[in-house]
């Protein structure tokens, strides 16, 4: 229906009425033909339709997901709201500035509304949250595992502590040697037998894994030449090709070197008797039994009276009341040359022991392969 005023004056009209909330509408027109479709009084009710059905939704929603799908029924590409605005391209000029601003007033008012809603939900889902994932903090809180130095660590730096207390300062070497230094400089050159005695992993013909700490010697008296006294201890990884319940392809040494005028081999009875003591106890004695090492001369064996029996003999030391710890002697005259120093003016002594089996007389391990395995059972009775 077509409404058709052509003559100067004031008119009211009831249909526009709902387009300003119920409120008389008058008209102070020109003497023109105006036309106002009825549509826009339609279309004005379909959008305040849409928004009061819209809204009493939203108070009904329990989940931000449905309060999502409603927006996107509503306001979406092929929503309602959206469907409505697309008709008002058919309109005129004069019906457009009408619709624009109803159509923008329910916008903002939906989408006022959406976020409201939205706060309350998630506060909601807060609230049953702090009531479900409830704390209670008079519990006893989880232990957290602590753990503690390796034993072959311990024992390393008790090694250390009981030379350093004796005077002694530490040295360090690489584990990736030359042949040189660990062999030809510890007077085994390369057509020495002595050599047969250790299988080596070698990377090539010059270079191997160091067999032993004894290059460290060497190396300490190249660099403090011709300083005196020369008072060390090695301790480090060494590489042999053997493994059992008694041996490590991989395992740990300390050798001591201590090179002055005037040393001789009561000095070193006396450094190893006080060692022992402080190791294993202060009721141990030592003995020093003649053996062979190319780097010494003379060489010894060192056994440590049996920290079980005390001497008497058991199972420990099989029957002999005695328990090898260590190798030592004076140091050869050649490897003295070979570091610098006139073995004509000074002499020295040099020692070595393995940690695993230092470790394994001090707590009584039976199987040395138990200190790598990594077994926490094993290693928290430490």
């Amino acid at each position: 229906m077509w409404l058709n005023i052509t003559k100067l004056g004031w008119y009211r009209e009831s249909r526009l009425s709902s387009l300003f909330e119920g409120r008389a509408f008058f008209l102070c027109l020109q003497p023109i033909s105006i036309w106002i479709l009825e549509r826009v009084i339609y279309l004005k009710s379909e959008i305040l339709r849409i928004k009061e059905e819209a809204l009493k939704n939203l108070r009904e929603l329990e989940s931000t997901e449905a309060l999502q799908e409603l927006k996107v029924k509503i306001l979406g590409k092929k929503g309602s709201l959206t469907a409505m605005l697309r008709q008002m391209g058919s309109l005129s000029p004069e019906e457009r500035p009408i619709m624009g601003q109803v159509v923008n007033e329910v916008r903002t008012r939906l989408e006022q509304a959406w976020e409201e809603r939205s706060a309350e939900l998630d506060a909601m889902a807060l609230q049953r949250r702090l009531a479900t994932e409830r704390i209670d903090i008079t519990l006893p809180g989880t232990r957290i595992s602590r753990g503690h130095i390796h034993p072959l660590t311990q024992v390393i730096e008790e090694i250390e502590d009981i030379f350093l207390g004796m005077g002694f300062q530490i040295a360090e070497g690489p584990e990736i040697e030359s042949d040189y230094y660990n062999f030809e400089a510890l007077n085994l050159p390369k057509e020495h037998p002595a050599r047969e005695m250790q299988d080596s992993f070698y990377i090539t013909e010059e270079i191997l894994l160091r067999t032993q700490t004894s290059p460290v010697q060497v190396r300490t008296m190249e660099k403090l030449h011709p300083q005196l006294p020369v008072k060390i201890i090695a301790p480090g990884k060494v590489y042999r090709n053997d493994d059992d319940a008694t041996h490590s392809p991989m395992f740990h040494q300390v050798e001591g070197l201590v090179v002055d005028q005037g040393i001789r081999m009561s000095d070193l009875k006396g450094i190893l008797l006080n060692f022992s003591r402080e190791m294993f106890g202060e009721s141990r004695e030592i003995r020093l039994r003649p053996s062979f090492f190319p780097f010494t001369e003379p060489s010894a064996e060192v056994d440590v009276s049996c920290m079980l029996c005390g001497g008497s003999g058991c199972r420990l030391c099989k029957g002999t009341g005695w328990i090898e710890i260590l190798g030592s002697g004076m140091v050869h005259p050649k490897v003295l040359e070979m570091g610098g120093y006139n073995p004509q003016a000074v002499t020295g002594f040099a020692f070595g022991m393995g940690v695993e089996r230092i470790a394994i007389l001090k707590y009584g391990i039976e199987d040395m392969r138990l200190l790598f395995d990594n077994d926490l059972r094993f290693l928290q009775q430490f």
